[in-house]
């Protein structure tokens, strides 16, 4: 399956979503610590451009397939991390039925791998299960204040569904299984156009365009750069921990005051347009991260002006000529 340099002693690890944003970092991460990864993406949202710096790489295979139908893997597997999934509000608002399945058949197909492999199970589940939060922080004993028929249900109540059969497997077959809910990651390998805040604002940002505010502005998010969240999750896929652990930086901001820091770094004419709110879209948003600091011994250690710097400095590389603007010195 691997080169035939490649030997046993080398754990075999399969990344669903292995194409995406944080899929492929993860498996940069596990490559690194001297794993063998198999890559698993539809190509729905995810891109062979995050993951062509890994061509001609040994220990790792890449497998175009849709989790929603049977996986199968040929030799041992000892890991499974399943992120595949649309994981921004445009991709799972245009495609709302694929969202549903690849959380409800996509995680029952990616466990039933994990069984027959005898595999650790992770799944890659979501701040969105609080929904518009009624409590704040959140911690992982809080059940969620959601809207299942909502036009975000079609993601949450996904989600929700994933750590249910994640839990229903851990039960009943005894299988080894851990939950992280992500909270707001950014980085680079984001996609410009995947309408989250991080991207939004820099890509109109960079092309000089206004920078649009949903709302007006004071809802809270949290961000937490990419290396920060794949370190967390490295821990907890290795942890003796099954139920679920937030995993996010607790350093909070208004959607206003990201805009805000945005025009302070790039040397841009844009300024901040405000909109209507979508249906939906959560007040606030902050992990309660004690739990991973507790269990894992992990806390966010990248400065957000460090990383958002690097997210930019990629979007610019990705714009090209399209980038009007520049980061201030």
């Amino acid at each position: 399956m691997f080169s035939s340099s490649s030997c046993r002693d080398k754990k075999v690890c399969v990344v669903t979503g292995g194409a995406g944003f944080l899929g492929s970092h993860l498996t940069d991460r596990l490559l690194k610590e001297g794993y063998q990864v198999i890559g698993i993406d539809n190509l729905l949202t995810g891109s062979t451009r995050n993951i062509e710096h890994l061509a001609g790489n040994g220990n790792y295979r890449f497998l175009k397939h849709d989790v929603t139908n049977y996986i199968y893997v040929e030799g041992p597997v000892d890991f499974i991390y399943h992120f595949a999934s649309p994981a921004s509000p445009i991709d799972y608002l245009k495609w709302p039925i694929p969202t549903l399945k690849v959380g409800a058949i996509g995680t029952h197909n990616a466990l039933g791998l994990a069984k027959a492999k005898g595999a650790t199970f992770l799944v890659a589940s979501t701040s969105e299960v609080y929904g518009d939060p009624l409590v704040h922080p959140q911690p992982e004993d809080y059940w969620g204040n959601v809207n299942p028929i909502g036009p975000r249900g079609v993601y949450d109540e996904a989600k929700r569904y994933a750590e249910a059969i994640t839990m229903a497997y851990h039960r009943y077959h005894r299988l080894d299984t851990k939950i992280v809910r992500i909270f707001n990651t950014y980085g680079p390998r984001m996609r410009l156009d995947d309408g989250r805040v991080v991207p939004a604002f820099a890509g109109q940002a960079l092309r000089g365009e206004p920078l649009t505010v949903h709302g007006d502005g004071s809802q809270t998010r949290s961000f937490c750069y990419v290396s920060d969240l794949i370190d967390g999750i490295y821990r907890l896929a290795h942890s003796d921990e099954h139920y679920p652990v937030n995993i996010g930086n607790p350093h909070e901001m208004t959607i206003t005051q990201f805009g805000e820091e945005i025009l302070k770094i790039i040397d841009t004419p844009s300024q901040l347009e405000y909109h209507d709110l979508p249906i939906d879209d959560p007040k606030v948003r902050k992990p309660d991260a004690s739990k991973a600091k507790a269990v894992l011994g992990w806390e966010a250690k990248v400065p957000f002006h460090e990383g958002i710097r690097t997210t930019i400095n990629y979007f610019m590389g990705v714009l090209g000529e399209e980038a009007k603007c520049r980061l201030k010195d």
